[in-house]
């Protein structure tokens, strides 16, 4: 690594470890990112994942992906796949380091009888509730009354509940390790609980799953981890981490986990729990809806790779839990999307513009740069005719003071094209305005005066209404209008933002825009300034040929304080 780049403290750990003399000299780094498959990846595990791909990319090092399902509730397929496809749309891979935790079970049985016959765990009786009434508080311990179990029953029991001969509840394995501890985390903990649930993977095989507690540890040991790098919420479960590892007889080294804060955004949530709710009760349309913190959510409303991780990047590693500004996120992808994405024009209102001095049947073609910040980005053609759309509010039939668009009598540019200047509107039996009248400057093609005065008038976009294409545009927003949906003494469901989504039909785009590709599986999706609108990209679900749908990534107004 770089010696002149200040390190995070996981970095300033890591070397440490592989200094001479130290537990990893000589040792590859080697961690690994341990998701539930229960549900879609969102920001906040994008953090994580970075984290763990990214300090073995820094060290040369390598990262397992491990699905963590221990815990059969809610597992699926399906969440294991849509897990992988995010890892690789972020850039990383773990080549042919891919495990389940349920592929240790025999071994991790195998490790709990050890741990009886050590004397290290007994076969419980006791109901949660009451455990913690034996378990008592900080200055008076109690015990369980089956902790002297002898260690033949255990071991008969514990086999017994292998094979499905109690009901749930009825048993359950704990860890003989300090009742006086002052954390209730090594106050013989749970390590084993008989569930008859079927498996999405091992189907009824087993009807006793291992804790976390028990089962991580061990599967970090059994891959050779040298780093497990976990959320600080973990930070009190380390002394057990480490119990584990040290009381069964793995013959590798012991891994180190190293605990870091958490990712909090607001005006969102990061309970997998509460985005489950949100879908199955019909909240949003599903998990990748433009308006969810996950990431194929994000993905699907046009969010890049990069800006992602240049935003995980850019946060930072710390021991302290903090609330990042969703805003911090639009900026780093307005960043991106500012560099690469093609300039066009669309427009979301449209009323009919005609210039009346034009000859009638003629077009022409303009040339137009796609990004001008972007040299190699090359030029594109658009039509240009008589007949052509602008945004309603770009007119104005008696101006408010300082109104510098169109209205009658006002000279304007028409972006790329000829000044124009107002004369009037058309309006139906209702007072509607449905057409606005103007002539142009045949002598100002590009936008700028022939006899060079200045103009006063803004510059507008605009389509050709002869090859101009319709399109759906969906405009999002934030999905929770109380930036703390998650805070105490609340129902994130009453903080829900009635206005997160508007639909606009009718909308005209460039004629160019019909022949935008959907995104290959895996990638971003192509970025599109709508000028004066935003950045918008083709919905990866809903469009279709003949039908162009696009949704808003964001704003073009920077709300981020630098």
């Amino acid at each position: 690594m770089d010696e002149n780049v200040s390190k995070n403290f996981i970095e300033q750990f890591i070397e440490e470890d592989l200094s001479e003399g130290n537990r990893c000299y000589g040792m590859k780094v080697h961690t690994r990112f341990p998701p539930e498959p229960n549900g879609y990846l969102h920001i906040g595990h994008c953090k994580a994942l970075t984290i763990d791909f990214g300090m073995a990319e820094k060290f040369g090092g390598i990262c397992n992906l491990r699905m963590d399902d221990t815990n059969p509730a809610k597992e699926d397929t399906e969440f294991v796949e849509a897990i992988q496809d995010d890892i690789h749309w972020l850039g990383f891979d773990w080549d042919d380091r891919f495990y389940y935790g349920s592929d240790y079970f025999e071994k991790t049985y195998e490790y709990a009888i050890e741990l009886i016959k050590k004397g290290l765990a007994y076969v419980c009786e006791l109901t949660p509730d009451q455990f913690k009434e034996y378990r008592g508080d900080i200055s008076h311990p109690a015990q369980s009354p089956w902790r002297d179990r002898p260690i033949e029953e255990s071991l008969d029991l514990f086999e017994r509940m292998r094979k499905g001969e109690f009901e749930e509840g009825k048993y359950t394995l704990r860890a003989k390790i300090d009742l006086a501890s002052g954390n209730f985390n090594m106050r013989d903990p749970v390590l084993y609980r008989i569930r008859y649930i079927e498996h999405h993977r091992q189907g009824t095989k087993w009807c006793i799953f291992p804790m976390y507690d028990f089962a991580h540890p061990i599967q970090d040991a059994l891959e050779g981890i040298t780093h497990s790098l976990c959320s600080l919420e973990y930070e009190a479960h380390r002394p057990l981490y480490d119990w584990v590892v040290s009381n069964v007889s793995i013959p590798y080294h012991k891994p180190r986990q190293i605990e870091f804060a958490r990712l909090g955004i607001n005006y969102t949530v990061m309970s997998k729990r509460k985005l489950r709710l949100l879908v199955e009760n019909g909240y949003v349309s599903g998990w990748d809806d433009p308006r969810m913190p996950t990431l194929c959510g994000l993905r699907r409303r046009g969010y890049t790779h990069k800006s992602i991780r240049n935003f995980c990047e850019r946060i930072g590693v710390s021991k302290v839990d903090s609330t990042v500004d969703w805003a911090f996120l639009e900026s780093c992808l307005r960043e991106d999307l500012n560099a690469n994405a093609k300039r066009v024009m669309a427009v979301l209102d449209p009323v009919k513009l005609t210039i009346v001095n034009y000859p009638e049947g003629q077009s022409e073609k303009l040339t137009v740069e796609n990004n001008p910040l972007d040299e190699a980005a090359g030029t594109r053609e658009i039509s240009f005719s008589r007949d052509l759309y602008i945004e309603r509010e770009d007119f104005e039939e008696v101006p408010p003071p300082k109104y510098k668009r169109m209205f009658p009598g006002n000279e304007v540019r028409l972006k790329g094209a000829y000044l124009v200047t107002c004369t009037g509107c058309v309006k139906d039996e209702t007072g509607k305005i449905v057409e606005v009248l103007c002539e142009y400057q045949p002598d100002s093609r590009g936008g700028d005066p022939a006899d060079g005065h200045k103009v006063k008038g803004a510059t507008i976009h605009w389509v050709d209404a002869n090859t101009a294409a319709d399109a759906e545009v969906r405009m999002y927003s934030y999905l929770f209008s109380d930036p703390e949906p998650d805070g105490p003494d609340k129902n994130f469901l009453d903080c829900l933002n009635p206005e997160s989504l508007k639909v606009l039909t009718g909308c005209k785009v460039e004629a160019g825009l019909a022949e935008a590709a959907m995104p290959e599986k895996g990638k971003d999706s192509e970025g599109f300034q709508f000028m004066r609108q935003g950045y918008f990209c083709l919905d990866n679900k809903d469009a279709a040929p003949g039908h162009l749908v696009f949704n808003r990534s964001v704003a073009l107004k920077d709300s981020f304080n630098k």
